[in-house]
C-alpha cells in the first residue's frame, strides 16, 4: 500500500463530502506527498487553514475541488485563497461497521 514511505502519512476522515467515492467518516486515508497531483486525483488540501479532501480538477489553468456528495458545491480555487495541496490519496481503509 505504500510506495514512498518517507513521504507517506495517514489521516482519519471526518465528514461526508466524499461518500459517493466510497470515502466515509472514520476511514483512514493513505496519502503520498511525493506524487504530483493531476486532474481527477483525490487530494488532501488546506484552504485558508481548513483541511479538506476532494477530487482535483484542472481546466484552462484553473483549479477546482469537487466533492463526491451532491450536498456540497465545488470549490473554485482563487488567488485570494491560502491554498496548498498536502498530498494525493492513494488508498482508503474502511472502518468495520
Amino acid at each position: 500500500l505504500i510506495k514512498h514511505p518517507a513521504s507517506t502519512f495517514y489521516i482519519y476522515v471526518k465528514g461526508d463530502s466524499m461518500i459517493d467515492d466510497g470515502i466515509y467518516s472514520g476511514d483512514i486515508m493513505i496519502v503520498d506527498k511525493s506524487l504530483n497531483p493531476k486532474s481527477n486525483d483525490i487530494i488532501i488540501a488546506v484552504i485558508n487553514g481548513d483541511f479538506t479532501v476532494k477530487k482535483l480538477y484542472k481546466k484552462n489553468n484553473k483549479l477546482f475541488l469537487i466533492p463526491a456528495n451532491k450536498k456540497y458545491r465545488l470549490i473554485s480555487i482563487t488567488d485570494e485563497m491560502d491554498f496548498e495541496i498536502w498530498g494525493v490519496v492513494t488508498h482508503t481503509i474502511h472502518h468495520c461497521r
